[in-house]
């Protein structure tokens, strides 16, 4: 099965936003598509500037990310996020995967807004 199959039927449905501003009132609301959107694992947050307290590791809310190589994460403007259900998330690193010269997926790495 092609990515965007496995997208299609197991992802979760996702859109981008913008909170609105002094300049745009209407904030960006683009069409939801597919992806996957799973906690890192300690194994996999240990180089992400995670703290350790008293009482154990404070992973920051870190995500893996997989979606469709559109939009691509990686040129989104300031302020953007991608939101699922009731979560929203930032943007800290994306990068499209390819296959040849055609972009097949991209995968990011996510954070937690907390308002």
């Amino acid at each position: 099965m092609k990515i965007n199959g496995l997208l299609a039927k197991y992802g979760r449905m996702v859109c981008l936003r913008e909170p609105p501003t002094q300049e745009r009132p209407w904030p960006l609301d683009l069409p939801p598509y597919r992806a996957f959107i799973q906690p890192l694992r300690y194994k996999n947050k240990m180089y992400l500037n995670g703290v350790n307290t008293e009482i154990g590791f404070n992973s920051q809310g870190y995500y893996l990310y997989i979606g469709p190589p559109e939009p691509n994460l990686a040129e989104l403007a300031e302020g953007v996020f991608v939101a699922a259900e009731d979560s929203a998330y930032q943007v800290d690193r994306a990068e499209q995967v390819y296959f040849g010269s055609r972009p097949l997926y991209q995968w990011a790495i996510l954070r937690t807004v907390i308002e």
